[in-house]
């Protein structure tokens, strides 16, 4: 009864926690779920949910997106945007502002090669963010 998905993502799991050098309890206990529930998920019995999924990411240190793209609740191409702009964000060195607009540059540079942006299927609050004068 298990997708195919779930399994891959059970399989892809099970790597990254042997890869972490986890065990499977380590990693329930990390991320907050059972032990069963986690060997259930890794065997493809369970579809986790996203926060699920994001737990399990912040256990084993790898992005939530990766494991959604794993999962089919992410496109491999939304995953690719979601890390830019979380690469952005995350920047200490520069202030909201430069990140708004980089941030807007790089949306419309995908617009322009024909790509959907975030901001196409859900509004932003910095857009109205003036890109700086020369």
């Amino acid at each position: 009864m298990a997708s195919l998905n779930v399994g891959n993502l059970g399989e892809f799991l099970r790597e990254q926690r042997r890869s972490a050098q986890l065990s499977l309890r380590q990693l329930a206990d990390a991320a907050g779920v059972s032990n069963p529930y986690l060997s259930q998920i890794e065997r493809g019995l369970r579809k986790p949910s996203a926060e699920i999924l994001q737990q399990l990411a912040k256990a084993l240190r790898i992005s939530a997106e990766t494991l959604y793209v794993q999962a089919g609740i992410l496109d491999e191409r939304d995953r690719e945007e979601a890390e830019v702009r979380s690469v952005i964000l995350a920047d200490p060195s520069i202030n909201e502002r430069q990140k708004a607009v980089l941030l807007q540059i790089y949306e419309s540079f995908r617009k322009e090669n024909g790509h959907p942006t975030a901001s196409d299927s859900t509004p932003t609050a910095d857009a109205d963010v003036a890109p700086p004068s020369t």
